[in-house]
């Protein structure tokens, strides 16, 4: 996925900005996605599985110019068990050929920066902010914000963790 950058030119990912999104809450009222899913193993992606899927969930997307804004771009995962990972992308409408799905409910985010096998020690750290607020998770999902080559490059790997409450 390429678009451009604020001086028109051609970027991977955008730099990210955790300000919007650290210690926030977030309240969604069916919110499109186009869901699919990936084979992992132990909760790591195949990353050439990986990338085929986000590359042919984007292309669909954009065939039925579906796009949202690169600031509304959101790529959640779920992980539902070891060998399995569900990828939920945002649209801004309903997608020909996609499982179209619709997401509701209140969320509290919390951003981390480091690799991606630090996402168990984040889980304490985000039940922690969760319980503080007087609340229970019901699923959590994370957004990986760029990708490996991007993240290398800002000497960032941002991450942010969404808690659905109840």
């Amino acid at each position: 996925m390429t678009h451009k950058d604020e001086e028109g030119n051609e970027v991977c990912c955008p730099r990210f900005d955790p300000s919007p999104w650290d210690e926030k809450i977030h309240h969604w009222d069916n919110k499109l996605f186009i869901k699919d899913s990936v084979p992992q193993f132990l909760h790591i992606p195949l990353p050439m599985m990986y990338s085929k899927k986000v590359s042919k969930m984007w292309n669909m997307i954009q065939e039925a110019h579906a796009d949202p804004e690169i600031k509304d771009f959101l790529l959640l995962a779920y992980d539902p068990s070891p060998w399995k990972s569900e990828l939920y992308m945002s649209t801004t409408k309903e997608v020909p050929g996609a499982e179209n799905v619709r997401l509701s409910g209140t969320f509290l985010t919390k951003v981390f920066d480091g690799p991606y096998n630090a996402v168990p020690s984040w889980i304490p750290e985000m039940d922690e902010y969760v319980e503080k607020q007087g609340k229970k998770v019901k699923k959590y999902y994370l957004y990986y914000t760029t990708c490996p080559k991007c993240a290398k490059k800002y000497g960032h790997n941002y991450a942010v963790m969404f808690a659905e409450i109840e």
